[in-house]
């Protein structure tokens, strides 16, 4: 008799299993066809991905060291060759070879924007959980210090904490990541509000679940395409956050490659070596504009108001 029940049980998980595992491939299959119907998700989805891969493979393809002198071929233009190869993008004021610069400064804006993001997402949608769920008084409280944090300036703010721990890579992940994470806070906080008063989060409740596991288990996972997305678009906004504080010199600090401090060692002669600051700004605007219509995309797939349109 047990071993009938055992073997019953046994059945039914892989039934069980196998129920989940349908779901996920059809849910995989309804994004892809979602994907390629979508002009502007299908742009999206290819720049992203050929940014991630130069970023991965940047060394590989670079035709020259991004950090290597050459003073005998400085400020040459698109197509100059020498000993040391053809420069295809050009040169700036040490001889550095624009592409190989642009393609190492491919890497450090993908990994400030994914490690900013993903701090950012961790404190705030965390933040935002606990702040919904509690509701009254709590999340007065929890909201009132989230209004306080956005109205200390952002560059006060840079300036400050660069001025105490030094300006660097580490230094301007943490700054945007800590920085960011009210956007996250109120939307999940929106989100929870509007799902903490459902069927299954009633009853878990009557059961006896604690609240973590209630937030975590049963609230989080529906809330998690607003997240998505938010994430998705915030990757763009602290691409060109880190550009702009590289470009006023308070963010990654040379010899680090980044794209901002491309266009601020090209202002100053974009008149006559318009390419030191015109090939780093469209590599900044095609990416931002890869993730963009990617999260537009998203929206759209996450959204069921928005499907089908």
């Amino acid at each position: 008799m047990s071993s009938q029940i055992s073997s019953e049980t046994s059945l039914a998980d892989s039934v069980s299993s196998g129920e989940v595992l349908a779901v996920r491939r059809t849910r995989f299959w309804y994004a892809f066809r979602s994907l390629r119907r979508s002009r502007v998700g299908t742009i999206g989805a290819v720049l992203v991905v050929g940014v991630v891969l130069v970023a991965l493979f940047g060394p590989l393809i670079s035709p020259h060291d991004p950090l290597e002198h050459n003073l005998r071929s400085r400020f040459k233009p698109p197509g100059h060759q020498d000993a040391t190869g053809i420069y295809y993008l050009g040169s700036d004021q040490l001889g550095r070879d624009i592409l190989s610069r642009v393609i190492a400064g491919t890497r450090v804006s993908v990994t400030v924007g994914v490690l900013a993001v993903v701090i950012a997402g961790l404190i705030g949608v965390s933040y935002g959980l606990v702040s919904g769920f509690s509701g009254g008084l709590i999340d007065n409280f929890m909201m009132r210090i989230a209004d306080a944090f956005l109205a200390i300036p952002f560059i006060v703010l840079v300036v400050a904490v660069s001025g105490v721990v030094g300006a660097g890579l580490m230094t301007l992940i943490f700054i945007l990541g800590v920085t960011s994470w009210v956007t996250y806070a109120r939307v999940t906080r929106a989100e929870v509000l509007s799902v903490r008063e459902v069927d299954y989060v009633m009853a878990a409740r009557a059961l006896g679940q604690s609240s973590f596991k209630i937030m975590f288990k049963h609230i989080l996972p529906n809330v998690t395409g607003s997240i998505i997305v938010l994430a998705t678009m915030m990757v763009a906004t602290t691409m060109l956050a880190e550009a702009s504080l590289s470009f006023l010199g308070l963010g990654v600090q040379a010899p680090t490659v980044t794209w901002g401090l491309m266009l601020s060692d090209g202002r100053q002669v974009i008149g006559s070596a318009w390419w030191m600051s015109t090939f780093p700004g469209i590599a900044i605007t095609i990416t931002v504009l890869g993730v963009v219509f990617l999260g537009d995309w998203l929206r759209d797939l996450l959204d069921p108001r928005l499907r089908g349109q």
